[in-house]
């Protein structure tokens, strides 16, 4: 092992567990003290401060305004997801969330998602590509798409306002039942990168998501650019209980996901800091 090394990192860990202290003591947009009083009172080099603050930073912690100092970030969006015996209920994302259309049209559904929604290649699909904001700040870009027979007289309102798939359900006559959604780490485009108001290459998550309906049809396909300096997820498992000992589910539906879609495996809790509230 390299000591030297080791006492390096060891030493910029401590420098990250001292501002992160200074973080949970403040609210957002406070500012933290100067780089040179935190050298000063962490007896360490500007190159190891620095270090430690772009991680937290990177983390989405720290907001590094040029010429003004470091301030502690916007807090991130938490919701939470809880299995029981009958389903999964989620407690509504925290903040205002609203949509932006960037997009509202009918294309061919192509090969690819032609594939996913079981439809030939040349038939009509509702394409369409909207922004959620959370407090009127932007968090993910979201690309859906639905078999165009299913909704001939979607409209944009309902795009913009309200819950898609009570929409879906009450306007159209479908009853979405299930869905399948895997998470997987990315980066954002130049274009994406300019409608998120992030760096180019920022880090992200990717959602993709097929749902389908009580009839077993495919109905949506969806994938969904988060901000990763917005968004966690955390997992929570309970041991050693047998089914429904755990904690009463909470009401309410998950962003993105039809409340109950999930079949039940392990008592699980999941703590989304963000909004999976994709297509909702």
């Amino acid at each position: 092992m390299n000591a030297g090394g080791s006492g390096a990192v060891l030493k910029r860990e401590r420098v990250r567990d001292h501002i992160l202290e200074l973080i949970e003591s403040l609210s957002p947009g406070d500012a933290i003290p100067s780089e040179r009083s935190l050298c000063a009172a962490l007896h360490v080099s500007r190159p190891t401060l620095r270090a430690a603050v772009d991680e937290l930073v990177a983390a989405g912690l720290l907001v590094r305004e040029h010429g003004r100092g470091m301030f502690v970030a916007p807090e991130k969006i938490t919701q939470e997801l809880v299995s029981d015996q009958q389903a999964m209920a989620v407690p509504q994302a925290s903040g205002a969330w609203t949509s932006r259309l960037l997009e509202f049209t009918t294309i061919a559904a192509g090969a690819r998602v032609g594939r996913k929604l079981h439809l030939s290649p040349a038939a009509d699909i509702v394409y369409v590509a909207r922004l959620r904001l959370v407090d009127g700040a932007p968090m993910a870009i979201e690309h859906l798409h639905i078999p165009a027979d299913l909704v001939p007289a979607l409209t944009a309102q309902e795009l913009e306002a309200g819950d898609l798939y009570d929409h879906l359900q009450h306007r159209h006559g479908i009853e979405v039942s299930e869905a399948v959604q895997t998470i997987e780490p990315t980066v954002v485009s130049q274009a994406e990168a300019k409608i998120l108001g992030v760096p180019h290459l920022s880090p992200a998550l990717l959602f993709e998501r097929l749902t389908s309906d009580t009839d077993g049809r495919a109905v949506e396909y969806v994938h969904s650019i988060y901000r990763g300096d917005r968004y966690r997820i955390v997992t929570r498992l309970t041991l050693g209980l047998s089914a429904g000992q755990g904690q009463p589910a909470p009401t309410g539906s998950l962003p993105g996901i039809p409340p109950g879609v999930l079949p039940q495996r392990e008592p699980v809790v999941l703590t989304a800091q963000g909004d999976v509230h994709a297509d909702r």
